[in-house]
């Protein structure tokens, strides 16, 4: 059996009981550290660093304090060993150093399947493309187009694995560059969602591709971890696009993520009678995308010399700290 550090085993606990996205943990762990971190889950009676909101601090604890079990450090560090993941922590070989931007809200550390080296590369090397899950015939032959030609470039396409737009991204890499695609997934990397996707899931792994998480292995996809997983696709590339999306879909909230991380962002206008276009026309009417109409149009988003678009890291900062849960902009888009 591997034999894993105490860092990366408290990590591994702290990643299970906490929930992830949760501004308080990187504000703990920054304050006082891991192992003291974890201690104030196990002991109610430890009393709340002053480095956090008292009434956050006090709710962060109860929600984690009830997600204990004696033997939960040992069955993560026993899956993730017996499915030979790869563990990730920052600063550490393999470490997304994108990741980084998200400041307390960054994650412990990530479980991967494949090859992490995806994740090592400049941020403009990878480009995030995700969307409805309901793709009409435009939306899966736009995304087809885009991923095929920036993969070709080559980057490296990021997605989600869901059905629609995120798989066709996905399928369109791997035919084009086998190896260029990374699935950000919301539950563990044996967890892959969903499961009618796990043929996909395989490819992309063993193709020289890239399964990565921050959940523990083991852990179920569920709607708090979705929502939290939009942080990371934004944050990992250097842009973001929408080929097609409803005014409801989680694949705004990635959008508007990366916006507020100075981040670009980019959306495929669709007609004005289509509501699986609706949200990308939201985007773009609201400020929060540019058009894109073509992989020319990403390259350009992703081009290091368009540094002058990126927002002053003290707005970013700002946006982080006024919005820990979501950003100002979802709210706007009533995410």
């Amino acid at each position: 059996m591997a034999t894993f550090s105490e860092d990366v085993l408290t990590r591994m606990e702290l990643a299970a009981l906490a929930e992830p996205g949760n501004p308080v943990t990187g504000q703990l762990v920054r304050a006082i550290g891991l192992t003291e971190t974890l201690a104030l889950i196990r002991d109610p009676g430890a009393a709340i660093p002053a480095a956090v909101d008292p009434l956050q601090g006090v709710r962060w604890r109860q929600a984690a304090a009830a997600r204990q079990a004696d033997t939960l450090r040992d069955q993560i560090a026993e899956l993730t060993d017996r499915h030979e993941f790869r563990v990730l922590t920052p600063g550490g070989a393999g470490w997304p150093v994108a990741l980084n931007d998200l400041g307390d809200r960054a994650p412990l550390m990530l479980w991967a399947r494949g090859n992490p080296e995806l994740l090592t590369a400049s941020v403009s090397s990878r480009v995030t493309i995700t969307g409805a899950r309901a793709a009409t015939a435009y939306g899966v032959q736009v995304t087809q187009e885009l991923a095929s030609q920036l993969a070709a470039s080559p980057r490296i396409i990021v997605s989600g694995g869901a059905y629609g737009i995120d798989a066709e991204a996905h399928r369109a890499a791997l035919t084009t560059r086998p190896g260029s695609t990374v699935a950000m997934l919301a539950g563990g990397v044996d967890r892959p969602s969903p499961r009618a996707n796990a043929p996909l899931f395989e490819r992309i792994a063993e193709s020289g591709g890239l399964l990565v998480s921050e959940a523990p292995p083991g852990s179920a996809p569920t709607r708090a971890r979705f929502i939290a997983r939009a942080r990371l696709m934004a944050a990992l590339s250097g842009a973001t696009v929408v080929p097609e999306a409803g005014s409801r879909s989680g694949s705004l909230r990635i959008a508007v993520t990366a916006y507020d991380l100075g981040r670009r962002a980019g959306a495929v206008p669709g007609p004005i009678t289509s509501a699986a276009s609706a949200g990308c026309n939201l985007l773009l009417a609201e400020g929060f995308a540019e058009v894109v109409i073509g992989a020319a149009d990403v390259e350009t988003m992703l081009d290091p010399a368009s540094e002058a678009f990126r927002l002053p890291p003290a707005y970013q900062q700002a946006a982080l700290r006024a919005a820990p849960d979501h950003s100002r902009a979802a709210r706007r888009l009533a995410l």
